[in-house]
């Protein structure tokens, strides 16, 4: 694939999106930037977050990580359902009866002003981090792809990436980003069919054959016995669960889709329509991976020996085999398809969350909605592109450091960081005690410095015993702890009723 064809695609893709994006801000508000109006069709909100949920870190990770890893992350998966059933039964009836806009501040009606900031705080370094490492991997594969043939730093190829995602979400927000999301997340399963299609064809496998060459893969294994494994199933489940829980139903992101749905019913039926298909997608990439390490062998490649696929401890980086099989080994058709595929999912995450991240800096730190509209919209652009400079940042300082497997990377991240949103909010439904405010945020900090110290040291002292996603729920458990700690009898806060 020459750098040429790759750029003509990605600017085709993205004046597609600026299409799409000077047709729906029309007349845009901070209400329609924030919550498409409360009035979103639920089917287009829920095929919206299908590309918001996944984002290419599963494009990329999820089928790497087959090897090494097998199917244990379709554990994860399986977790998954039942975290979506909390969302929708216990935390949207919640969001939908209070009308929020930041769902942060149900903290402060529940708790008081530091719960509340603490709150808005660990979403935004979560958001952030998660964003970046997102974005550092489609950028890392059109460096791979394009740039650095043509001399092009990887800073630069950053920059112009982010500044093509400020350009079409800045002034329409989320009533853009549910429209141009819709056709990322269609364009990336599209994607991820054919490419599926294009490495059954070239291994001459009918789809029965298909089916038995997965399935009789050791690289389809789901079910790992070992607890001390990083791999065992129920560890992997509960992890899915709870993660589902905090990087959905605690995430500003997400919910502020769900929340643009017309009312709490259209929000659980998008939802409940939502989560089985998300399970099929993450089985159609488990599937990918799997005859992704076939179709390497059928060609005689040995992956582990390239020294280009090698990290610097000189093992397989398993992110980077499908963008070079994609990129070196694959039809110009089926890479043409991978490019488009990566960029679509990426960008589907990617723009929601600098959405989501102006959203809670302007309603829960600057209380915009006590201005003008039209200092609003200032606000909000300069928000914008404050949280865009951000990103780029992050990302340059994550390609210096970054030796593991993106999907690891994430999950670490967020178990670290939205641990104390987990115990907070779980803290607040769970019980009917008051909190000692001020201290909310020293309790946070120092639950998540205690999850380290257990991390860094689980091997010895806990018999050989290694954390995986369950990060998340050890910080989280430890928050909900701390804030019994500095808990009283209290009667709890009146929340408002719907429209008052």
């Amino acid at each position: 694939m020459s750098p040429t064809l790759v750029l003509s695609l990605v600017a085709g893709y993205f004046a597609v999106l600026i299409v799409i994006a000077i047709l729906t801000s029309r007349g845009a508000t901070s209400e329609s930037f924030f919550v498409a109006n409360r009035n979103a069709p639920w089917y287009m909100v829920a095929f919206a977050m299908i590309g918001t949920s996944l984002s290419g870190v599963t494009f990329i990770s999820v089928p790497g990580n087959v090897y090494g890893k097998s199917w244990s992350y379709l554990a994860v998966a399986m977790g998954f359902v039942a975290g979506y059933v909390v969302i929708g039964t216990v935390l949207l009836p919640l969001y939908y009866r209070l009308r929020l806009v930041s769902i942060y501040t149900y903290l402060e009606q529940r708790f008081g002003y530091w719960s509340y900031k603490t709150g808005a705080l660990f979403f935004l370094i979560s958001r952030s981090l998660g964003s970046a490492l997102r974005l550092y991997l489609v950028a890392g594969v059109l460096q791979l792809a394009v740039f650095d043939s043509m001399g092009v730093p990887f800073a630069v190829t950053v920059v112009v990436s982010i500044m093509f995602i400020y350009l079409y979400t800045f002034k329409g927000g989320l009533k853009t980003i549910l429209w141009t999301d819709t056709f990322q997340t269609l364009a990336m399963l599209s994607c991820v069919g054919l490419s599926i299609y294009f490495m059954s064809d070239a291994l001459n496998y009918s789809f029965k054959q298909l089916v038995s060459a997965v399935a009789d893969s050791p690289m389809s294994q789901v079910y790992f016995s070992d607890f001390r494994d990083d791999k065992f199933f129920w560890k992997q489940f509960a992890s899915g669960m709870f993660i589902t829980i905090v990087m959905t139903g605690l995430d500003q992101d997400l919910m502020q889709k769900n929340l643009s749905c017309r009312s709490l019913g259209e929000a659980q039926k998008n939802l409940f329509w939502f989560t089985p298909v998300i399970v099929c997608v993450n089985i159609l990439f488990l599937t990918l991976g799997v005859l992704m390490y076939q179709y390497a062998s059928a060609r005689g490649l040995q992956l582990d020996q390239m020294p280009q696929l090698l990290n610097l401890r000189g093992t397989l980086d398993t992110d980077k085999v499908f963008p070079f099989l994609a990129t070196t080994q694959f039809s110009l058709v089926a890479g043409i398809i991978f490019i488009l595929g990566i960029i679509a999912v990426t960008y589907a995450s990617a723009d929601s969350a600098l959405t989501a991240l102006t959203t809670s800096f302007c309603v829960d730190f600057l209380g915009i909605s006590k201005y003008p509209e039209a200092r609003q919209a200032k606000l909000r652009q300069l928000t914008h592109l404050g949280w865009s400079v951000v990103l780029i940042v992050i990302i340059l300082i994550f390609r210096v450091i970054n030796e593991q497997s993106l999907i690891d990377a994430v999950y670490k991240a967020a178990g670290f960081t939205y641990g104390p949103l987990l115990g907070l909010f779980a803290f607040g439904i769970l019980t009917k005690r008051g909190l000692r405010d001020g201290l909310v945020l020293p309790t946070c900090i120092t639950a998540v410095l205690l999850t380290w110290l257990i991390v860094s040291h689980s091997v010895e002292w806990l018999n050989g015993y290694k954390f995986g996603f369950e990060i998340l729920l050890l910080n989280g458990a430890l928050v909900f702890l701390g804030l019994l700690a500095i808990s009283r009898p209290a009667r709890l806060n009146p929340l408002p009723q719907p429209g008052v």
